[in-house]
């Protein structure tokens, strides 16, 4: 079984301080959560940016900044900029990450569109994705392909065979969303037995089911994220104090179950980076 690889998912587009005063939409506060996640174990920062008042944005001026950031604390972690951004937002927008110079080693790439509840639908066409995938591998970026149901993986598979995506494939189960796949030990196996013997995956989830399903995730061999963009709190009612605090609880988890904790670097060779 692979070391776990963990990933931090520090402070999402839409997650905000009025939630957890924790949560980082300054530079300085997101290259803190950073530094606070990596020390605690992780190898990878899933990263969305803010504004100074908390705004969203995939402005890539703010993406440089926060990524230099990020590096000056951390210099070894993964910085896994979101192509995702927030809903009503235009591809041009939305794929601005992946054009900083050096480009990104690693970023997200959203294989589906969905019903977030309410009117708020996130649109990913097929040629949303083809479009962002082929400027992925153009740029030599691995893209964690990020799936809220079977549907998309089913995506994949057939752009993967038209020779869109590119294998060996690294996907992220998004477990517990309005309009997605649910949250429950049945949802994970179903997902497992629908990717390549050769992929890898992590999975993340929403709120209460962020534990649980980490948890299943780790016996399994699979790879966790937790971080604010997810989940805000350590334990029912008790808000986490940083990103740290949380990743913290996942090396703690995994300690029992005989999963050691991957480096940058060997996560890097786990995904196929280097």
């Amino acid at each position: 079984m692979d070391k776990l690889i963990i990933t931090a998912a520090i402070c999402g587009a839409e997650v905000t301080k009025e939630i957890n005063i924790n949560v980082p939409y300054t530079v300085e506060e997101i290259g803190r959560e950073a530094e606070s996640a990596y020390y605690a174990g992780a190898s990878i920062i899933h990263l969305h940016v803010r504004e100074d008042d908390g705004t969203p944005t995939q402005d890539i001026k703010r993406f440089k900044v926060c990524t230099e950031e990020i590096k000056k604390r951390c210099p070894d972690v993964i910085i896994q900029p979101s192509t995702g951004g927030a809903i009503g937002m235009t591809n041009k927008e939305r794929l601005q990450p992946i054009y900083l110079d050096p480009p990104p080693e690693m970023a997200t790439l959203d294989c589906g569109t969905m019903n977030f509840g309410g009117d708020e639908i996130f649109i990913n066409t097929e040629n949303t994705i083809i479009y962002f995938a082929e400027e992925m591998n153009r740029l030599g970026i691995k893209y964690e392909l990020e799936c809220f149901d079977k549907g998309m993986i089913d995506m994949v598979m057939r752009l993967h065979d038209k020779g869109y995506i590119k294998t060996p494939m690294h996907f992220n189960f998004v477990l517990g969303v309005v309009g997605g796949i649910g949250a429950t030990a049945r949802d994970i196996e179903f997902l497992i037995g629908s990717i390549p013997k050769d992929s890898t995956y992590t999975v993340c989830a929403i709120g209460k089911h962020e534990f649980p399903m980490v948890s299943l995730s780790i016996k399994k061999g699979g790879h966790a994220r937790v971080g604010f963009e997810d989940n805000v709190y350590l334990s029912k009612g008790v808000l986490a104090k940083s990103n740290g605090e949380l990743v913290e609880k996942v090396v703690r988890i995994a300690n029992e179950f005989g999963r050691d904790i991957a480096s940058p670097n060997e996560a890097r060779k786990i995904l196929s980076i280097l």
